[in-house]
């Protein structure tokens, strides 16, 4: 008995001495990340929501035009850094880090789609006042989306650059799904497994292999930018990261593109992977859907060929 007791009380001991050097390296992860300090913020670039402080900015004048980042592994309104100010030279341009993302706020809950089309409707509201048209990239198209048929006072024409594949959009949480984001949002060990998914090395090789179509393109800065996004808010922000894996964040959205009245125009990149059958999804049930491609591009065009895409976006705003 005494035997057990001993074995029991060595290994209590091991897992609380692991678990503090876990917390210890975690830390270090985390401070280190932000060293170059590539995402700076004041306090009046923050807009105070019911659910954390959402960081954006606002540049320019004319009619207004709202940038919505992508929610990949680091992403912040840093995505729009070469058109922002291009764009900027005839409209009002907001750029949002969304809840989770960059600098806003991270709070510890469980990310939805509906917390985002909340968002984007009280910002439009409260910050732009006033109907704007959007920009948004990647997964945030669905935000965008639902957002249109939540409340269609808010927003006027819509761009999406490489939205997401709508049957892609369908899919809901499965165990496994509920096992993983377990796993992840754990003190201490999920946070380990979270710092190890988004190293520095791992966000690179998704730019090179995923998302530029020269990898020769992808810069230091870049990658950097992205790992101090993906590390800000130490412990929680690995949460957005584990409701998006989960597929917490999806939603059908075949119903709203259908009866959307707004004018939509459809960015891809020329080598983004399955963009013809993804365009296709889009076209299927929305017939007045406007589409273009950018040449020499990958997932991120307004990065990648910023020319190109400025050309692609001014026509269209014009019209």
């Amino acid at each position: 008995m005494k035997e057990h007791n001993r074995k029991i009380i060595t290994l209590a001991a091991l897992t609380t001495i692991a678990a503090g050097i876990i917390h210890v390296a975690n830390r270090c992860i985390a401070a280190s990340s932000q060293i170059k300090n590539l995402l700076p913020a004041t306090e009046n670039q923050y807009y105070d929501w019911r659910f954390g402080k959402v960081f954006y900015t606002k540049r320019g004048s004319g009619s207004p035009i709202l940038l919505i980042h992508d929610t990949i592994t680091g992403s912040s309104g840093y995505e729009w850094s070469l058109t922002a100010d291009r764009l900027a030279e005839e409209h009002t341009v907001y750029t949002i880090d969304l809840l989770g993302c960059g600098r806003s706020d991270k709070p510890g809950i469980t990310y939805t789609n509906f917390l985002f089309v909340q968002l984007l409707c009280d910002f439009t509201k409260n910050v732009i006042k006033e109907k704007t048209d959007v920009i948004a990239c990647g997964f945030s198209c669905s935000f965008i989306t639902m957002a249109c048929r939540y409340d269609n006072t808010c927003f006027n024409k819509i761009i999406f650059v490489n939205p997401p594949s709508i049957n892609s959009l369908k899919q809901y949480p499965s165990e496994k799904n509920k096992l993983f984001k377990y796993l992840i949002e754990f003190p201490v060990f999920g946070t380990l497994i979270y710092h190890m998914i988004v190293s520095r090395e791992t966000i690179s090789n998704l730019f090179i292999d995923n998302l530029y179509f020269n990898p020769f393109h992808v810069d230091d800065r870049t990658i950097d930018a992205y790992y101090e996004s993906a590390h800000k808010g130490g412990y929680y922000a690995k949460y957005m990261y584990s409701s998006q894996k989960s597929k917490y964040m999806n939603i059908d959205i075949s119903k709203s593109i259908q009866e959307m009245d707004n004018s939509i125009y459809i960015l891809t990149g020329e080598a983004e992977y399955k963009r013809e059958a993804i365009v296709d999804e889009y076209m299927q049930l929305n017939q007045s859907i406007e589409t273009s491609v950018i040449e020499k591009s990958k997932h991120f065009p307004h990065m990648e060929n910023v020319p190109g895409f400025l050309n692609a976006v001014s026509d269209y705003l014009i019209q």
